[in-house]
């Protein structure tokens, strides 16, 4: 009889309107530092677009790759690092290839799916053979941006994953069914495609002029851009509240039952809020972080040097973000080496730092069963290209920024309905923001 009821009983609600009490308490409510430290921006018309300068550095012999969240796809022109690809400039057939491209998530010790190219985005796999006395014998050892096989020979050599991978596989059916709608893309040139000159960091490089005299001719450029941006549109949690008009009529004293309700929904929202922020497969930190910028641990715990590698991929740091276990795992290796971490303080509480940089216990960044989780550590504000939280202010009937409480009226059981929602999001505005170390041993 319980799951079936709608409200809150009368029974439950003497439980405020008698004695000296204390509002309703809560388990679930956590500090949340997540929601507190991102700098909030206003979305108007609920997409958020990040424009970017293009970044495509094609001839260094590695595959690039972009990520929508879990999704990984690999860039069509670096599919000219294919050996069968070089000097192919067709791009909506490369592109139609690139969509071919199958994603696979492997486990360390998995094998690698079978198929004519397997792309390596993200960790290493290993490519094994006959070994010369019998067994198997490691022929190679391939990481992000390697590939295995070509469009043309052979299939990919059997293979197996030596970390956590994130693998695309394109068949050989695949191919086939390719080839027979365009000749040309078995043709084949001797010379790669002339390629703009990029910087280092493999965006379309901006030609400038510097130290000459005279009447010199100066280079003409222009910045280009992604033709494809990625843009963010705003999640909502949402629940219905329902109150009796008993409860909200007669157990109003001292405490207003509506209120208390209310203020436990909310925490919940909030709570799934920062959930989302850290899991979601879209636009979930754990899963937007630039593949070049997620690295392994050393040993397995999480020790000075690893978090030391994190902080060196960027060029400032505002925040770590961790679960509460392997802020204790850091500790204990802290203490291993005779190390003290600094301590400082962040919205009124007391945390560890390292390097000046605040670690924020968060309990949102999973465990696996094996004991693994992550720490991430970004840069915070648009301007200074960090990560940004995303929502929209002025709502109807808006209770706090962000979050709406409205009156949806009263049923013919007398029950009183309130819709609270809440929109959200966030973004990486540049990949080095955003770092993950992933394979964190907290046991």
């Amino acid at each position: 009889m319980t799951a079936s009821r709608l409200t809150l009983s009368t029974a439950a609600a003497r439980n405020l309107a008698t004695t000296t009490k204390t509002p309703p308490q809560m388990r679930e409510i956590t500090p949340r530092h997540l929601l507190r430290v991102l700098p909030w921006t206003e979305v108007q018309g609920g997409v958020y677009r990040v424009n970017r300068r293009l970044t495509c550095t094609v001839g260094d012999g590695r595959v690039s790759f972009v990520s929508t969240g879990a999704r990984v796809r690999v860039i069509p022109a670096e599919l000219g690092e294919l050996p069968s690809l070089h000097g192919y400039g067709d791009l909506d057939i490369l592109g139609a290839l690139a969509d071919r491209f199958v994603q696979h998530d492997l486990g360390p010790g998995e094998p690698v799916p079978p198929g004519q190219v397997v792309l390596v985005a993200h960790g290493k796999i290993a490519r094994v053979g006959p070994g010369p006395y019998g067994g198997e014998a490691l022929l190679q050892v391939l990481a992000d941006g390697d590939h295995l096989g070509d469009l043309i020979g052979a299939a990919a050599a059997p293979a197996r994953a030596l970390t956590s991978c994130i693998l695309l596989v394109l068949d050989r059916s695949a191919l086939d069914n390719l080839t027979a709608l365009s000749g040309g893309l078995r043709e084949h040139l001797a010379r790669p495609p002339a390629a703009r000159p990029v910087n280092r960091y493999g965006e379309a490089e901006i030609a400038l002029a510097a130290g000459h005299v005279g009447e010199a001719t100066l280079p003409g450029t222009f910045v280009d851009y992604e033709l494809g941006p990625r843009e963010y549109e705003l999640s909502v949690a949402q629940t219905i509240l329902r109150v009796h008009s008993r409860v909200a009529d007669l157990y109003n004293e001292p405490m207003n039952q509506t209120e208390q309700q209310l203020r436990l929904t909310i925490e919940a929202l909030r709570e799934r809020q920062e959930h989302e922020l850290v899991n979601n497969r879209d636009f979930g930190l754990l899963h937007n972080a630039d593949l070049k910028h997620r690295i392994h641990t050393r040993s397995g715990p999480p020790t000075p040097d690893d978090l030391d590698e994190l902080l060196a991929r960027r060029r400032s740091s505002h925040y770590f973000l961790a679960h509460p276990r392997a802020i204790a795992a850091f500790g204990r290796q802290c203490t291993r080496r005779g190390l003290y971490p600094d301590v400082t303080e962040v919205n009124g509480a007391t945390v560890m730092a390292w390097r000046g940089v605040p670690i924020l216990p968060c309990d949102k960044i999973p465990i696996s069963e094996g004991g693994l989780s992550s720490i991430m550590v970004m840069r915070t504000g648009a301007d200074k290209q960090g990560v940004v939280g995303l929502r929209r202010t002025g709502l109807t009937d808006e209770y706090e920024p962000g979050l709406s409480v409205r009156f949806m009226g009263v049923d013919d059981k007398a029950i009183i309905s309130y819709l609270v929602t809440t929109y959200y999001s966030a973004a990486v505005l540049v990949p080095d923001a955003l770092g993950v170390l992933e394979s964190v041993e907290v046991n």
